[in-house]
Parts: structure tokens; sequence; C-alpha cells
């Protein structure tokens, strides 16, 4: 049978794709494997202040629902928040701006991303969260903030106007069954903007999850 040059240059590309996306397909198996893996192993024994099991679900289903790509997270802890973060913001094509004051923890953190294969979605910064999130220029799609509690509200008033217009601040260890302090400051201040609506997830750690109309 006689193919001829015509046919083989028209039959090559589609050949050459396939296979790129064969590979392509098998490494996201591959990356999805060891994050599922990891994140199975330590759903059991979470500490270091990192997020329960079923926070990090939250997190990384809002990222997917919403198609978020441009991330930032302030306290990185050892990184299991940042493991479901940097995993959803893979899937969407994005990126995950991360911040964390402690070397030690942080040096945690990036052994497991980079274990993992989520090294190229996230960006590691060290350093006081003071500093660093109003010195972000923007713009975020999704904000998580689980450093210091007290200075959640502003947190909030520094990354408020780098928000894009579907954008979502979500804070850590926020309930409606704590009514007083800090958490009712920082639900009072969220509620008063005028452009957002607020909704706690209290399934877990709780989650306030704040998101442009």
């Amino acid at each position: 049978m006689r193919v001829n040059l015509r046919t083989i240059m028209f039959i090559l590309p589609l050949l050459w794709q396939a296979v790129w996306m064969l590979n392509r397909t098998v490494l996201a198996d591959a990356v999805d494997d060891k994050v599922q893996a990891f994140l199975d192993e330590e759903r059991g024994r979470w500490r270091d202040l990192n997020v329960p099991f079923s926070d990090g679900r939250l997190l990384h289903d809002l990222i997917i629902e919403r198609g978020f790509k441009r991330g930032f997270e302030i306290g990185t802890s050892t990184g299991h928040s940042t493991v479901w973060i940097a995993w959803a913001m893979r899937k969407t094509g994005g990126r995950l701006i991360t911040v964390e004051i402690d070397a030690e923890r942080q040096a945690i953190a990036k052994r497991n991303i980079e274990e993992i294969g989520l090294g190229d979605y996230v960006e590691f910064l060290l350093g006081d969260a003071h500093e660093l999130t109003p010195a972000q220029t923007g713009a975020f799609d999704f904000v998580f903030s689980d450093a210091d509690k007290e200075w959640y509200v502003q947190y909030f008033k520094d990354l408020q106007t780098k928000l894009t217009p579907n954008a979502c601040f979500t804070a850590h260890n926020i309930s409606n069954r704590w009514g007083r302090g800090w958490v009712k400051e920082y639900l009072d201040y969220v509620n008063s903007v005028p452009d957002m609506t607020t909704r706690v997830d209290s399934s877990g750690g709780g989650v306030a999850i704040t998101c442009k109309r």
C-alpha cells in the first residue's frame, strides 16, 4: 500500500499532538496521585497551625468552581493549605503567592510542595505579612488569610482594592458560633463592605468566604 508524502505530512502533526496530550495526561495523573497520597497520609495528624482536611477541600473546590488563577495566601505554615490551593491552581492554570514569617516552617512547606510536583505553581515569600501584604501590587482573585487573627481586618483592607471583580477573600478560624472579639470585628467589617457578600462555613475549623458580587 502506497502512502503519499502529503498524507504523511498531514498525519505526523496529529500523532505528535496525540503523544503530547497522552504524556501530559500521564504527568497530571502522577501529580494528582502524589497530592492525594500526601493529603491522605496527613489527614489524621494536622499540626503546625495547618488547616483540617475539610477546610482544605473547601478552598480547593471554591477555586475550581470559580476558576481562580491568581492566589495570595497569608500564613503558609508547613504548607497543607498551600497544597490544596496550589493543586486547585494547577487545574485552573493559576499560580499562588504564599507568605510565611517562620523560615523553618517555610522550608518544610517548600519540601512538601516540591516532592508532590506542585513547585511550578507556588511562589514563596519569607517575611512579616504585615509588611509583605500591603506591598503586593495584585490583582488577586483568591486570598486565604490564616495568620495572626487580630490582623485579619487589616489584611483585608490591605488587599481590598487589589481584588478582581469576581474575587473571594477567605479567612480561617471564623465561625458564627464565636461572636466576640476579633471574630466579631472581622465579620462586622466584611459585612459592611457594600459590593461584597459573606458566608461562613463552620463544618471544619471555620472559614469566612467574602466574595465580590
